[in-house]
């Protein structure tokens, strides 16, 4: 049987995908989950910062990272440093200082251009969902478990949903630019 649901619901699981990566870009302020796309190399793995270390940000312009282990510390300073956040660590031993620069314009244009570029693949996905679904549709018609009039409904049904996710991924897509372009 047919369920637009479970499509839904893979099409939301794209925007969950598309708002962590955006809640990971860099605007003005301090934020936590800036660092969550960083991985470190510890204990033979690969660990979210989080998992190392506990992260506050005591103001709207830093970030600290208090490392659990002390042998953790040049390992999350290199990570750090690697990511393409732009952010020069201090570390002062087990704590690791990240103060956040100001944005400039040069590199608020980058963040907007990368903010696109992130929302318009998360539309593809969307897009290959619905093709999915569709392609779903057409073969229960060839085995005549649904007829025409059914496969239409069922196709509009999903063409709405898609409409929906594409305008929801277009919102945050607008509201992450204005906040990155906002001084």
């Amino acid at each position: 049987m047919f369920d637009e649901k479970s499509y839904s619901l893979k099409m939301d699981k794209a925007i969950e995908v598309f708002s962590k990566e955006l809640s990971s870009l860099r605007t003005g302020r301090a934020n936590a989950s800036m660092l969550d796309l960083i991985k470190v190399d510890v204990y033979g793995q690969q660990m979210p910062i989080n998992q190392v270390g506990s992260i506050t940000t005591p103001e709207p312009r830093m970030i600290n990272i208090q490392i659990w282990d002390a042998n953790n510390v040049p390992l999350v300073d290199a990570a750090i440093k690697k990511s393409d956040l732009g952010l020069n660590p201090q570390i002062d031993g087990q704590l690791i200082r990240l103060p956040v620069p100001e944005l400039n314009e040069e590199r608020r244009i980058e963040i907007k251009k990368l903010i696109k570029s992130i929302g318009e693949k998360c539309k593809i996905s969307i897009r290959n969902i619905r093709r999915e679904a569709n392609e779903d549709l057409k073969k229960l018609l060839k085995s005549k478990e649904i007829g025409e009039d059914e496969e239409k409904n069922k196709e509009k049904k999903i063409q709405t949903i898609t409409d929906d996710h594409i305008n929801s991924v277009d919102e945050k897509v607008f509201s992450k630019e204005k906040e990155i372009m906002t001084i």
